[in-house]
């Protein structure tokens, strides 16, 4: 697959862009010069930010296939084309699997692993009708290299993500495709994650509450958004399948692997 990537001019639509890392990869876009709409299902936010940037913002619920495809034809109505799409919208309240309901296991994967179904969707056919290039950004998860407890549904969500994305760029890879895709493993990123529940419709029993991990704990190296953006942004130029945020917990994901390979059996003699 031989392509130029060229930021500038341009098409990027990026969910849950109204804020935290949604928004710094916008900030990243922007500045390389290209075109840009975010998404978000907070209208408030996304009416704020985008008079901030200067961009066009779309209301998007990600749960929603419809209102992906509205968000999809209305970014090639105003441009044209479009040439990344980042699903990167996602939640992240905490509580035991012991304690989930089945309504709090939906909305999770609803958002965090559906939002990503739908934007791969949605877009995947847009941008193979470019002919220079095109690409997928889908945010997955640390948690899944170092799964903590009480965020089950998170980690399975964003595993399904990271396997989804894996077996996209073997496919397009084969395809011979001009679309690359990436997986983005944030680790502890200065987001809204932490007020997650302000998004979800009303719900009846529910065992999971929002947690904020940088006012409880210290011993995390938390990054700026934007820092975060720019990693996406090299990424897509060297079509780099993966890009971990944080060099720190490359022992953890280490350790994890090394666990997976000691469940398999020892080789038998030839």
């Amino acid at each position: 697959m031989n392509r130029t990537v060229e930021f500038v001019g341009a098409t990027a639509v990026i969910t849950g862009g109204a804020s935290g890392i949604g928004k710094g990869i916008a900030k990243s876009f922007l500045a390389n010069g290209s075109n840009v709409v975010i998404a978000d299902i907070d209208a408030a936010a996304l009416a704020a930010t985008a008079q901030e940037l200067g961009v066009l913002g779309v209301r998007t619920d990600v749960t929603d296939p419809e209102s992906v495809q509205a968000l999809a034809d209305r970014a090639v109505a105003e441009y044209g084309e479009v040439h990344v799409v980042c699903n990167n919208a996602g939640v992240g309240p905490m509580s035991p699997i012991s304690k989930l309901s089945l309504d709090d296991w939906k909305w999770m994967l609803d958002v965090n692993l559906y939002g990503v179904i739908y934007g791969v969707h949605s877009f995947l056919p847009i941008l193979k009708k470019n002919q220079d290039w095109g690409h997928i950004v889908n945010t997955s998860s640390m948690s899944v290299m170092a799964p903590p407890a009480n965020l089950g549904a998170y980690v399975a969500a964003k595993a399904a993500v990271l396997g989804l994305t894996e077996v996209l760029a073997t496919e397009l890879e084969q395809e011979q495709s001009v679309v690359g895709a990436t997986a983005l493993i944030p680790g502890p990123v200065r987001t809204n994650i932490a007020t997650s529940l302000r998004t979800r419709p009303a719900a009846g029993n529910s065992s999971l509450v929002d947690v904020d991990i940088a006012a409880r704990s210290s011993a995390f190296r938390f990054l700026e958004p934007e820092e975060v953006g720019e990693m996406v942004l090299h990424a897509i130029r060297d079509n780099r399948l993966y890009v971990a945020s944080h060099a720190e917990w490359l022992q953890q994901a280490a350790a994890r692997h090394a666990r997976i390979q000691a469940g398999f059996p020892a080789p038998q003699p030839a």
